[in-house]
């Protein structure tokens, strides 16, 4: 028999699930997190159904759904193109020299702005370095070209030590130095703000302990601040890695010419030139999409190694 509950006595509350629980008790942070959701779904993942383009001879009358297969002609064009190497080397080339170069120059301006105890310099020196990511790319590209011309500021120096005037940008060999080097004024101060947020929460009494056993700034360098910021290194250093391969095409095209093709043509600029200005949707797109392929391996591998060589990784 079921026993009966008398007048008097409370009924057992049944406990909602718990993610019902959570939802309920951080709900403004989760409608805070729609929009972004929102953005990613519609802007990143929807599209991602047109790469179905790559393995078809799509036609904007017939659709995706309605354009007849092809399999992997389309890759296969690409790979036996004479472009190929070219486009592949040039990417490489450019990626390699922005990681090595562009990659620990945030970090070292982000150390030296640490040890700078003056604030007004700091702040004014802070100022003066991000306003480049915020300057139009389109500006900045027009400012490299005034730059590197015959007339030019870099002209006006090399004179001074009795080299010609010549428009930089029409050598092919000096392409990828001006494009990583003015890369790297570009993003410098930017991107030191995360490493100056992992400074910031460096506990002060190792340094102090640090100070105690004779070590100096140098010393308090390798001992204290790089370990403290290695899992904020890293994470970056592996983000950075997943994204080699993805060199923006507008900086490209707004720079190179037909001198520098064979130096500053990389598969994001032939991309743009095969889709939007040939129309060669489908060809275009299986390029893309071997390019995001690449990065997902590249992104996979940092991860992997990260995680066996210290244990930090991005899952």
């Amino acid at each position: 028999m079921k026993q009966a509950i008398s007048f008097g006595q409370a009924v057992p509350r049944q406990k909602k699930p718990r993610l019902l629980r959570e939802l309920a008790k951080n709900k403004y942070i989760y409608i805070m997190l729609v929009p972004f959701l929102l953005f990613y779904i519609i802007f990143m993942y929807g599209p991602m159904y047109g790469a179905m383009i790559a393995f078809k001879d799509f036609t904007p009358k017939l659709g995706i759904l309605g354009s007849p297969w092809v399999g992997i002609k389309h890759f296969e064009a690409f790979f036996g193109s004479i472009y190929f190497w070219r486009l592949l080397r040039n990417t490489i080339s450019i990626s390699l020299q922005t990681l090595v170069f562009g990659f620990p120059a945030p970090i070292i301006l982000a150390l030296l702005l640490n040890e700078v105890r003056q604030a007004w310099f700091k702040k004014t020196v802070q100022t003066i370095s991000y306003m480049p990511h915020f300057i139009s790319l389109v500006v900045v590209c027009g400012i490299i070209k005034i730059f590197t011309g015959s007339e030019g500021i870099i002209n006006d120096f090399m004179v001074q030590f009795g080299q010609e005037r010549r428009d930089l940008l029409l050598d092919p060999a000096l392409f990828q130095p001006i494009y990583v080097i003015s890369d790297i004024w570009q993003k410098i101060g930017w991107e030191s703000i995360i490493y100056l947020a992992a400074l910031s929460s460096v506990d002060q009494e190792l340094y102090e302990a640090a100070r105690i056993d004779g070590a100096g700034k140098w010393r308090q360098l390798l001992s204290v601040t790089l370990p403290c910021i290695l899992p904020t290194i890293v994470v970056m250093l592996i983000l950075r890695v997943g994204s080699m391969m993805n060199i923006g095409f507008e900086k490209i095209i707004l720079l190179y010419n037909g001198n520098t093709y064979e130096t500053a043509d990389v598969i994001s600029s032939y991309v743009y030139r095969k889709g939007i200005q040939e129309f060669s949707y489908s060809f275009s797109t299986a390029v893309g999409l071997f390019n995001s392929v690449i990065n997902f391996f590249l992104v996979l591998s940092a991860n992997t190694i990260s995680k066996k060589v210290n244990d930090t990784s991005l899952w």
